[in-house]
């Protein structure tokens, strides 16, 4: 087992995540070390308590990975970890950065540049032209446009980024098989022929309140900042605003309608200070 086959091993077993997996790789040097290591060794390690240690331990127990990488070559997609040269420099810095990203396409070193644009799903027409020509002009000036591939303003920010010529990256709240929203699936593969669709979560993992907030951190973690186009106050999108604001990244918001419920969460960000 290579060491990158090691790391997918511990990006699949239940409650580990980047953090422990920081701090074991502190300890013990390469994730190949972690899975060979003693129950006792492990417990050594801060934050890693006897059930952790037990779940890594018996780690051949509790997953499929010949199945994964299977599923990874079938898929015709590839693995990358924080070791490799394309994974995002940026979303190095946060707390915690993904493990592994599964990615259909390419990631380039030029996404270090790159903008994230996020939205409500029940957008307004004003909302839709306004992304699709902030998106537009940003990737023909050569600015990777990087959205959560959600329907509404996220769908509209991956086309209007195509339309300009530039580069799209969509951050899924699922595994690459899973196709959320179904009506994107052709949308899907066009951004991973001019950029890429990526995920941290393992292939079968369907979306849920959880999941789709850990996408967010990487949307937010690997751009220098966040334009939210269009949300309400209950919007997912200032979730977004709220991780790249904590990761010391600039927030822009576009204002609305003054009577506009799909506004208020932009023009809210405005009153806190964002540009």
């Amino acid at each position: 087992m290579n060491p990158q086959e090691a790391m997918v091993a511990l990006n699949l077993l239940p409650d580990i995540g980047p953090v422990r997996v920081r701090l074991l790789l502190d300890k013990f040097g390469s994730a190949t070390e972690i899975l060979e290591a003693s129950e006792g060794a492990l417990k050594t390690v801060n934050k890693i308590g006897l059930k952790a240690a037990t779940t890594i331990v018996n780690w051949n127990k509790a997953i499929d990975l010949a199945g994964e990488l299977k599923r990874i070559k079938k898929f015709g997609c590839t693995i990358i970890t924080q070791d490799d040269e394309t994974y995002p420099e940026l979303l190095r810095e946060i707390y915690d950065p993904p493990i592994v990203l599964y990615v259909k396409g390419e990631l380039k070193t030029a996404d270090h540049h790159a903008i994230a644009m996020v939205g409500t799903r029940q957008s307004t027409l004003y909302g839709r032209q306004s992304a699709e020509r902030l998106s537009r002009q940003l990737a023909a000036s050569g600015i990777t446009v990087v959205s959560g591939g959600a329907r509404g303003i996220d769908s509209i920010s991956h086309e209007g980024a195509m339309k300009g010529g530039g580069r799209t990256i969509a951050v899924l709240g699922t595994g690459l098989d899973i196709v959320y929203p179904a009506e994107n699936f052709e949308l899907f593969q066009r951004i991973a022929e001019r950029g890429a669709v990526i995920t941290q979560f393992p292939f079968g993992r369907k979306g849920s309140k959880q999941s789709f907030p850990i996408r967010n951190r990487i949307v937010a973690g690997m751009t220098q900042g966040t334009i939210v186009v269009e949300a309400n106050r209950k919007s997912g999108a200032l979730i977004t605003a709220s991780l790249a604001a904590e990761g010391g990244r600039t927030v822009f918001a576009v204002p609305g309608r003054i009577d506009s419920p799909r506004s208020a969460g932009c023009h809210d960000l405005i009153k806190q200070g964002a540009q």
